[in-house]
Formats: C-alpha cells, sequence, structure tokens
C-alpha cells in the first residue's frame, strides 16, 4: 500500500513538472534511476541529489528520493527530503502532504504527522493515519522505547543477509522451521536443531522434497511433526484452481523422509491466491489467505474444517479480524482458540503489524487487538508464532536491516497477551496381544465436566504414534476405536503445573473377536515331601472332596501344575515336578473325572510362593497346584 501510494503521487508529480525540468537536472535523474536499477545505491543517491541540487523544484526527484529512502529504513532522511519537496515544489502541500505525513511517523515524529491531517475529512489514508498516529501517541505513553528483541541463532547460522520469513518451531522444541529468500528470488525450507548450550546451531536447507525450484514458501508443522503444509506460487498446471498463482500443499513423513507435495485441490485452492497455513493441533482446521471473491478486500484469513473425510468449503473469519487491507500470516496456538496474524488494516505503529484474536464461539472472533511495543514496529513485521509453552514469541521483521531485508527475532511474549495454558497428551496406540501398533486409529476427546466434544485425532500412519495439545486444568474423557477393534475409554487429568510437558499415554486396543480367557480358581495344594513322589491319605481325602464339588459344574477344564524348591539341578526339579503333578492328574481321573479335562504339567522351580532361604519355606515350594478353568 506504501508503494502504490508513492507511485500514485510520483506519477502526478510528473506530469505536473515534466515540462519545466532543466536538462542537466533530468540527465542526472535519469542516471540515478539506471543506478537505482542495478542496485548501485551510493552511486544513485549522489545522482539524484544532483538533480535535486540542479533544480530545486523538482517534483519528481524529491518523490522518487524519499520513496527510496523509505524502501531502505531511512525513514528520517526520508522525512527530510519530502520536508523540502513540500516547501519548495509548486503544490508542494498537496503533492508531499500524505507521503510527507507517513515518513514523519515512520521516523518517531507523529504530532508533526498529526499536524498535516486536514481538521475534517474522511478520506480513508488520513483516517488511517491519524489512528495509527494516537495509537503510537499511546502505546509510548504506557511503553518505554526499548529493544528487547534478539535476533534468533548464531550470528550468520539463522540470519542472513536474505531474507528470512515465518519461523516455527516445532511441539517437540526440537526443530526451528522458517523460510528464506534465497538472493531476493527463490524461496526454500530451512530448519536448525538445538546446539548444546540452548541456542540452534546453523540453518539447513530441507532439501528436495519438499523444496522444488518453484516458490515454496509459509510452511507449518503440525504438532504431530508428521503433516507439512506451506504455499507453493508459480504454478502451472492445466486445472482450473491452480494455474499460475500460489496455492496450498501439503507433504507427509511417517519418519524422517518427505513425500512429493500434493495440491489441497479446488474446494480450497482457487485462481486467485491461497497460501500461509496454519493448522490446529488436532488437524481439524485448516487456518489459510486468500483473495477469494466474499472477503472484505484485499488478503482475508479464511479456514475450513475437516470432516468426514474431507475439507469443507472455506469460511471468512469475518470482520473482527478481516479489513479492506491484508490480513495475512495466521498463527493458531496450541489451545486452539488464540490466533496471531499479520495486518495492514487495522491501526498500528505503521507498515504491517502483528495482531491477537480470541475464538468466541464455533466461528466467532473477539476484535483483533495489536500487540503493541515492543513486538511491533513502526517497521514491517510480518509473521509470528509462539513455542510450546506459549511465553515466547518468534517473529520476522526488518527493523534492522537497510536493505528492508527480514530478519528472525525472538522475545518475551507480553503476559497480557499468553494465551491459555497447554500441555501435550502423545503416546501410540497398538495391538495388546501382538503388540503391534496401530495406525489409523481415532481418538476423540471430550471435557470430562460438559460432556462436549473437543478434539479427534488420527494415530499417524507410520508408527502409530499421536500428539494433542490440551489446555491444563481440566479432565478430559478419552475414546478410542480403530476397526477391527474393540473400543477404549480412559481419563486423564491435566494439572495446571504441568504446562508446558507432556503425558505419555499408550492405548492397548484388543482385536474385536476376542474373548476374554474363562476365569481361573485355584481350589487345592497339595506338599510334597523332599525327593519323595507319592500323595498321603489325608492328601487324597482332600483332593477328593474339592473335587467332588466341581462336579456339577459343566464345561470346566482342571490344571495340575507341579512345583519344586530350588534344590538339585534345574532339569532334575522339571522332571520331578511333572511326576508329581502327573500323580495328581491320574488320581484326579479315579474320582470319575474324564482324562481329557485335566492337564498335567510340571514348571520345576518357577513360581515360588516364597524364598528358597530356610528349610520351611522349601517346603512351602515343594508343591502342586489344581486350577479349576471354568
Amino acid at each position: 500500500m506504501k508503494s502504490l501510494l508513492f507511485c500514485c503521487l510520483l506519477l502526478f508529480g510528473y506530469c505536473c513538472s515534466a515540462q519545466e525540468i532543466p536538462g542537466a537536472a533530468r540527465r542526472a535523474y535519469l542516471k540515478a534511476e539506471r543506478y537505482q536499477a542495478v542496485r548501485n545505491w551510493p552511486k544513485a543517491e549522489r545522482e539524484i541529489s544532483k538533480a535535486i541540487k540542479e533544480y530545486r523544484s523538482y517534483t519528481q526527484a524529491y518523490q522518487t528520493y524519499g520513496q527510496w529512502l523509505m524502501d531502505r529504513n531511512q525513514f528520517a532522511a526520508a522525512a527530510s527530503v519530502l520536508k523540502d519537496g513540500y516547501s519548495l515544489c509548486p503544490k508542494g502541500s498537496t503533492v508531499f502532504a500524505k507521503q510527507l505525513a507517513k515518513s514523519l511517523i515512520l521516523s518517531g515524529n507523529e504530532n508533526a504527522a498529526l499536524g498535516l491531517v486536514p481538521p475534517t475529512t474522511n478520506d480513508s489514508f488520513w483516517v488511517l493515519l491519524r489512528q495509527q498516529a494516537r495509537f503510537i501517541q499511546q502505546q509510548r505513553a504506557k511503553v518505554p522505547v526499548v529493544h528487547p528483541l534478539t535476533p534468533v541463532g548464531p550470528l550468520w547460522g539463522i540470519n542472513t543477509p536474505d531474507a528470512e520469513l515465518f519461523p516455527s518451531i516445532a511441539a517437540d522444541g526440537k526443530h526451528f522451521y522458517f523460510t528464506r529468500r534465497i538472493h531476493g528470488q527463490d524461496e526454500d525450507f530451512f530448519f536448525s536443531i538445538p546446539d548444546t548450550c540452548g541456542g540452534w546451531q546453523s540453518a539447513r536447507n530441507m532439501g528436495s522434497p519438499p523444496n522444488t525450484l518453484e516458490q515454496e514458501s509459509a510452511q507449518f508443522i503440525s504438532a504431530d511433526g508428521h503433516y507439512l503444509f506451506f504455499q507453493r506460487c508459480g504454478n502451472r498446471t492445466l486445472s482450473g484452481w491452480d494455474q499460475g498463482g500460489c496455492d496450498l500443499f501439503m507433504s507427509y513423513t511417517a519418519d524422517s523422509v518427505w513425500s512429493i507435495a500434493q495440491s489441497f485441490g479446488g474446494t480450497i485452492n482457487t485462481p486467485g491466491f491461497e497460501g500461509m497455513p496454519s493448522l490446529s493441533s488436532d488437524n481439524r482446521e485448516l487456518y489459510f489467505v486468500s483473495n477469494r471473491p466474499g472477503g472484505y478486500g484485499g488478503l482475508d484469513i479464511w479456514s475450513s474444517r475437516f470432516d468426514r473425510g474431507l475439507w469443507q468449503m472455506p469460511r471468512n473469519l469475518g470482520p473482527e479480524i478481516n479489513t479492506p487491507g491484508d490480513e495475512t500470516a495466521p498463527f493458531i496456538y496450541a489451545d486452539n482458540a488464540t490466533l496471531f496474524f499479520a495486518s495492514t488494516g487495522w491501526p498500528g505503529m505503521g507498515g504491517t503489524d502483528l495482531f491477537v484474536s480470541h475464538k468466541t464461539g464455533d466461528s466467532t472472533w473477539s476484535r483483533a487487538e495489536n500487540l503493541g511495543i515492543p513486538i511491533n514496529s513502526v517497521f514491517d513485521e510480518t509473521s509470528l508464532s509462539l513455542n510450546a509453552a506459549g511465553d515466547t514469541a518468534y517473529l520476522a521483521s526488518n527493523r534492522d536491516s537497510l536493505a528492508s531485508n527480514f530478519d528472525l527475532y525472538q522475545c518475551p511474549l507480553p503476559s497480557r497477551f499468553k494465551p491459555l495454558a497447554v500441555l501435550s497428551l502423545k503416546g501410540y496406540v497398538y495391538d495388546s496381544l501382538t503388540q503391534q501398533r496401530l495406525n489409523y486409529s481415532n481418538i476423540y476427546i471430550t471435557d470430562s465436566n460438559t460432556g462436549k466434544e473437543l478434539y479427534q485425532v488420527l494415530s499417524n500412519r507410520g508408527d502409530g504414534s499421536y500428539t494433542i495439545s490440551l489446555p491444563v486444568g481440566h479432565t478430559y474423557y478419552l475414546y478410542t476405536d480403530r476397526i477391527s477393534y474393540q473400543s477404549r475409554e480412559d481419563t486423564v487429568w491435566c494439572a495446571t503445573d504441568s504446562a508446558g510437558t507432556a503425558i505419555i499415554k499408550n492405548f492397548a486396543l484388543l482385536p474385536s473377536d476376542y474373548q476374554a480367557p474363562t476365569h481361573d480358581s485355584l481350589v487345592a495344594r497339595v506338599y510334597f515331601a523332599k525327593n519323595k513322589v507319592e500323595l498321603s491319605d489325608s492328601a487324597q481325602a482332600v483332593i477328593a472332596q474339592v473335587m467332588e464339588a466341581w462336579k456339577a459344574i459343566p464345561n470346566i477344564s482342571i490344571y495340575v501344575n507341579g512345583y519344586t524348591d530350588n534344590s538339585g539341578t534345574p532339569m532334575l526339579n522339571e522332571q520331578l515336578s511333572f511326576t508329581r503333578a502327573r500323580l495328581v492328574g491320574n488320581f484326579i481321573m479315579t474320582q470319575g473325572w474324564d482324562e481329557n479335562t485335566i492337564h498335567s504339567q510340571g514348571w520345576g522351580e518357577a513360581n515360588s510362593l516364597v524364598d528358597n532361604d530356610t528349610e520351611e519355606h522349601r517346603d512351602q515350594n515343594r508343591r502342586v497346584e489344581i486350577v479349576i478353568r471354568k
């Protein structure tokens, strides 16, 4: 918007004054333009200054020089040049008023800028400028002018002479992602991992895929780390919805290798602009930027819900967020209720500012609130994300760059903007019998107090894992199901003091045709003297009495298990225990029991009742147990 205004004013000034320009001034101006085209700034500045010296009323030169200085973030110098044009050029107070007022605001002189605003005006530029100036005055009154933002990473490790944009940190805190505009042309994804000192190592290109020779930008990594959402520009296909524009794409990884990116298709992508995606922590709500019909003007923020296996038709987030200006770079925090974004349409510090809005209903939002100083400045802040704990902001800004390139910064998020505290619930789903991981398992999460279903997550295709962020201070009911398996229910309490941590919750599922084993009952124990294999009369009487009581119970099995103490060798003990078990089993058969219902087995010295440290304890371990299964 700033550049468009300058271009219009420049053209106006040129038409008004082209006939009066002396030849020397005109030649110097044309030289300056040629030097600027090849980015030779010192010579361009020397020649345009010469053009103005040759002709003190050179409207076009003042406007061009002012714009060049503004583009290089030299706002005070731009204001000085434009003041001269305002005073010396024909109709300067008309031609330069808006351009000068903007430069005064951006150079920190909002009082002087307000002095240029017409007392009564409905002009949208002046209305917005007045709001901006007054907002800056309020911010300076509330917050001291400080610069607490620190660059991300080591020198040249993250920030370089190229532009770095769209910072994001993975939910596990172990990967930092961003977009780099290489040599001002190709945009690719880069990532960094922590170093041993708590900082970040030098960034590396993510490689191909997902990067290609096209423009990949504005990446977003899902909370579980398995999905990469991004915009790709310069698409050339025959379909009607992604030909030649910027569209949303998605890539997937089960472990460390990203798949070839796939387009979202016609429900999301249109012939217009679609980009800058952000995904809710349950992978069900997609926020993105588009200029499709039905918005409020410029670029708006839209959302789409993944339901019944399909992305639903997008809906505009409404006038509490979107304006006739550009709303871009949405970032939905892990609480699924706090949205950060950039805007040129709301009153702010200047250029593009960062804002926050909170969800007030299923599809309604609170009015956008400017994040203020120190996050915003008179420069451009274009994208923001938070760490998992929600207390550190990462953002892109051109505040320190003479070439207007963007770098990445971090700072504590002011406490008044902190979202709901969350923790990560993570784990995997597996087969209870085979221990095999189960993918495509649904996990439904409901608030135990209200009964409202909050989230639905799907276990990962690769390893059956899942990750979901949950606000703390609540008890959640968990319901897990999968085709061919029995469902499972559980609850989890997310304590307030566990914010920013992770709770591990694994789900073991039984096959749908699984039948639980019948109930086992220990009905008798028979003890034996050391190295003896014989039943006493009293033992026979006990066995006969116990088994008589079970004759009326149909469909039972009898398990006779023999054990020894740890005296002797394991091999002999196994043989001795089996002999004793078979002795008892044979006696049971004499009481009228079918041989096929009796299963005798010797287990040697396994499964001791007590330690074999005394003779008394060893006597207890030399035994045969009779177990009834029904």
